[in-house]
């Protein structure tokens, strides 16, 4: 996906972004793992991004992370209809320590965007639960992703 942006420029920039988003993948693994809460668009599972053999990996990936412990993927089916996160995605970082206030996280094309304002952390937080209560429950998650395995098998 990070060569589908027409603001990476070099081979170099290309490689940094991936080797950034791996590294934090790999904090998923750590004995001292972060909790990671993910609702995902249907939308997404529908939309290729690579072969079928990379397609197929990416949905066993997420089917593997959604059976550990401080992982929970769910899916927004397109049953749900409208939600209240469909302007786009976005992240809530938390941190053990109160003192650290929310942060959430908006990717851009070619920047970020990060809020820790009350204000703007809780209507985000207030989204996400709406969200996670509208969309199927975990528990249905590798359900819903097993059509779309079939989809990418030979």
């Amino acid at each position: 996906m990070i060569n589908l942006s027409s603001t990476t420029r070099s081979e170099e920039d290309v490689t940094s972004r991936v080797d950034m988003r791996m590294h934090r993948q790999m904090r998923l693994h750590e004995p001292e793992a972060p909790r990671l809460w993910a609702v995902i668009d249907e939308g997404v599972l529908h939309r290729p991004y690579g072969d079928r053999e990379t397609m197929r990996g990416q949905i066993e990936h997420l089917i593997e992370m959604n059976r550990r412990p401080n992982i929970t993927v769910q899916i927004a089916t397109f049953d749900i209809g409208g939600h209240p996160a469909a302007g786009g995605p976005f992240s809530i970082l938390r941190f053990p320590t109160p003192q650290l206030p929310d942060v959430v996280y908006l990717e851009q094309l070619s920047s970020a965007l990060y809020f820790d304002k009350y204000e703007d952390t809780h209507r985000y937080a207030q989204t996400m639960d709406h969200l996670a209560t509208q969309a199927p429950t975990p528990d249905r998650t590798e359900e819903i992703l097993r059509p779309f395995l079939e989809r990418y098998s030979d």
